[in-house]
């Protein structure tokens, strides 16, 4: 007996390594349930705000002039005046004045003026924007196309998101026969608040789905396993259902919002202008759609019940 416990207290870290490795496969390998699977969606995109140009407040800059061919020892140029006999006026204003327009240079490369002018606009002007919409069934070969393009798409790159984002508007645009639903918003801001307000509506939409089954977010992909019932007996037990939801949500440089959109003509226009968007505007993209296997779809109470913003058009 004493021997058991001893061989148990010995390898008593190892047992207790053993157990919480179990608990953890079991959690992360174990099917969703059917009404999780059901409410799974999909998530692709990225973001290149850490790359983006900020404001910064300027620090003190304290720099020093070598002076050796006048015969100084490396001192600063505020000594100048005291070791310069007459007839080093001249010499000194010009000194001085360079000393002035180096500060001034600093200060402007520390304060960030120049990379606000860069190919990312100014920081003062970022557009957060958001459409939503509500599609038939029958555009299951969306769904099939977003989970492509999650394995597929460059997150990673401005290029990449530019692509992403062109190519899921395009497969929108082809389907306006499947358009049910929709919802758009847009807002400006300075580039901190915008990636706030980004990150907001990003958290507020996941949230939503019980679960995400595939994502691709700044090339960090995931894919859990979904377990897919048989569809037909899914439809004898619950009432028919109808919708797939898909929703954009991008930040871009610059003054752009979207139109309000009450008519498919409306949204064509503000998927159209979304979609347009360059690489060099484009901050952060993001695009969620639910169910994500094209076995499963929305009521039409569960959209109207989970996504309360969207109008018939």
């Amino acid at each position: 007996m004493n021997k058991f416990k001893k061989t148990i207290k010995k390898y008593a870290p190892w047992l207790r390594s053993l157990i919480v490795f179990i608990l953890v496969a079991m959690i992360v390998f174990t099917h969703p349930t059917e009404a999780q699977a059901k409410r799974a969606g999909g998530r692709i995109g990225g973001t290149s705000f850490r790359a983006a140009p900020r404001r910064s407040v300027p620090s003190p800059v304290t720099r020093s002039y070598p002076t050796n061919s006048y015969g100084f020892g490396g001192g600063g140029l505020f000594f100048l005046p005291f070791f310069i006999g007459g007839g080093g006026g001249s010499l000194i204003g010009l000194l001085a004045l360079a000393a002035i327009a180096g500060l001034v240079i600093q200060t402007v490369r520390n304060s960030g003026i120049e990379n606000l002018l860069g190919n990312k606009g100014t920081a003062n002007n970022i557009t957060v924007s958001k459409i939503q919409i509500g599609l038939l069934a029958s555009a299951r070969q969306l769904q099939k196309d977003l989970n492509r393009l999650a394995m597929e798409a460059d997150t990673n790159t401005s290029d990449g998101l530019a692509l992403l984002l062109r190519e899921t508007t395009v497969s929108l645009l082809r389907h306006p026969e499947y358009w049910v639903y929709a919802n758009s918003s847009s807002e400006n801001s300075n580039l901190e608040l915008a990636e706030q307000k980004f990150n907001a509506l990003a958290m507020a939409e996941r949230s939503k789905l019980s679960a995400e089954v595939v994502s691709n977010f700044n090339n960090r992909r995931l894919q859990a396993v979904n377990k897919v019932s048989d569809p037909v007996s899914d439809l004898i037990l619950e009432a028919p259902s109808e919708y797939i939801v898909i929703t954009l949500i991008t930040a871009t440089a610059g003054s752009s919002k979207l139109p309000p959109v009450r008519s498919a003509e409306e949204l064509n226009l503000a998927l159209s202008t979304i979609g347009s968007t360059s690489e060099q505007q484009l901050l952060a993209v993001e695009i969620l759609w639910e169910p994500q296997s094209d076995s499963y779809t929305l009521t039409n109470d569960e959209v109207l019940t989970v996504y309360p913003s969207l109008t018939r058009i």
